[in-house]
């Protein structure tokens, strides 16, 4: 189980369209199996689970709220109350104010500095995903921001991020929470090249122990190849579309690591 200090992610979930069609596409690319939680109680959020450990959750995109099919990330908080009140005063917005899940814990999203969407969590008896860092499961967590350093000092000031800059090039900005084999998220400068019209965003890599053939899964699942397979220093990547179109990124690692 990994250990999740305070300011770090600690969950991830799906909002998507089409639940059924999700669970079957992240159960054959994934091996995830499932639990829906009560409906009155819960709303019938769905607990994805890796060989029976938390990994990630789902629920209905209605389609009310005007969101596409999305992947959010979760930060770990010990006041959410307080949380909120330093995302306000540190440029961002609350776009969802502290609630308690029954028994669970207590949620927020927030819109930081840069305008992207972040969750927190302040910890009940949930305890965030218990599977990190291998096939299956969440391995890394990325801010794409359009302003690079309004975003690194948000994390810094609501989160508490002790942080350390990785590349300060023109061509390669990037900022992680904690240092090298330590570091648990990381903040790209990326105003270069998101697409018109994208925001910020958070994104979820997953460990897959092969990339191509995860992604030739995927396709045959009615997913989409956003950008092709390469190699770089931090190992074989991709992203992909699921099929109703939630953005996620694919890491190759060991198997068994």
């Amino acid at each position: 189980m990994p250990k999740i200090e305070n300011g770090s992610p600690c969950w991830i979930d799906l909002m998507t369209a089409n639940p059924e069609q999700s669970k079957d596409f992240y159960q054959q690319l994934m091996g995830w199996t499932y639990e829906t939680g009560d409906e009155e109680k819960y709303g019938g959020y769905i607990m994805a689970f890796k060989d029976g450990r938390p990994v990630a959750g789902m629920m209905k995109n209605d389609g009310q709220s005007g969101y596409p099919d999305v992947w959010s990330t979760y930060l770990r908080v010990e006041d959410i109350n307080a949380a909120a009140e330093a995302a306000a005063a540190s440029g961002g917005q609350v776009y969802m104010p502290p609630m308690e899940v029954p028994e669970q814990g207590h949620m927020a999203l927030f819109g930081d500095a840069g305008g992207a969407a972040v969750g927190a969590w302040q910890f009940g008896e949930m305890t965030g995903f218990e599977a990190h860092d291998e096939s299956g499961a969440p391995v890394w967590h990325e801010l794409q921001t359009r302003d690079y350093a309004a975003a690194v000092k948000f994390y810094q000031d609501v989160f508490g991020w002790q942080t350390d800059v990785m590349s300060d090039t023109p061509e390669f900005r990037y900022t992680t929470l904690g240092a090298g084999d330590d570091a648990r998220a990381g903040i790209m400068d990326a105003a270069a090249f998101l697409p018109e019209g994208v925001p910020s965003n958070w994104q979820v890599y997953f460990g897959v122990e092969n990339v191509d053939a995860a992604i030739e899964t995927a396709l045959g699942l009615g997913g989409r190849l956003l950008q092709p397979a390469e190699d770089t220093p931090f190992g074989r990547m991709a992203t992909l579309a699921d099929p109703t179109g939630a953005v996620f990124r694919i890491n190759e690692v060991q198997p068994g690591a």
